[in-house]
């Protein structure tokens, strides 16, 4: 088995949290979740094994920091804040979807854990905020990002079940033989990702006319 690239590891003294999460991450893009294990990371990093545990309690907490690289991947103190609120939910759930689709293998951790991180907290804390200023009420702001943020995990991990093979286990009939159907048409005349931009725009819309 090759060894992925992860980053090479600080002085021992400086093994921390983040380096331990981000080198766990790499592992995980390189060889798929289910081969994960703290073994793995520690013989990939030429470390003990138990070295982990002396920052996470266990892997769920260990992937409870795999998501919180992921939220710092998404870089949201540069989303456009002083633009409308519905371009910047967009401008969010767009960039919530490009970095989880550059980790396919991590959408699932992702998508199962809140992210419980100082940063995260401050950014729901100044959506809704945002929300709130444009004359919606705090927990209908809340309602609002919680349903483009699930929308767009979701789709993220429809996309990336399929990167993982399930579309070649497809049955859709082929064209020109007596089972292609309508159905069958229609999916021939898409792609797993085109039905993104028009769903978040029809959930932004019905959002400002509710």
């Amino acid at each position: 088995m090759s060894t992925p690239a992860v980053p090479p590891p600080p002085t021992r003294p400086t093994l921390n949290r983040e380096y331990l999460a981000t080198a766990a991450l790499t592992l995980i893009d390189a060889e798929g979740l289910r081969k994960f294990s703290m073994r793995r990371l520690g013989a990939v990093l030429g470390v003990d094994p138990m070295a982990a545990y002396r920052h996470f309690a266990d892997q769920e907490a260990l992937f409870d920091g795999i998501a919180e690289v992921l939220f710092v991947e998404m870089d949201t103190d540069s989303l456009p804040w002083q633009a409308p609120w519905p371009e910047l939910a967009a401008q969010y759930c767009r960039r919530l979807r490009d970095v989880l689709l550059q980790h396919p293998n991590a959408v699932s951790v992702f998508a199962t854990r809140p992210v419980r991180s100082s940063a995260s907290i401050d950014m729901g804390i100044r959506a809704v905020a945002k929300l709130q200023n444009a004359g919606l009420p705090p927990a209908t702001a809340l309602r609002i990002l919680r349903c483009l943020r699930e929308f767009t995990i979701g789709h993220a991990l429809s996309v990336s079940i399929l990167q993982a093979g399930a579309q070649s286990r497809s049955r859709k009939p082929d064209k020109g033989s007596p089972q292609y159907n309508l159905l069958a048409q229609a999916a021939d005349e898409t792609t797993p990702d085109d039905h993104f931009e028009p769903g978040l725009q029809a959930m932004l819309c019905g959002f400002q006319h509710s």
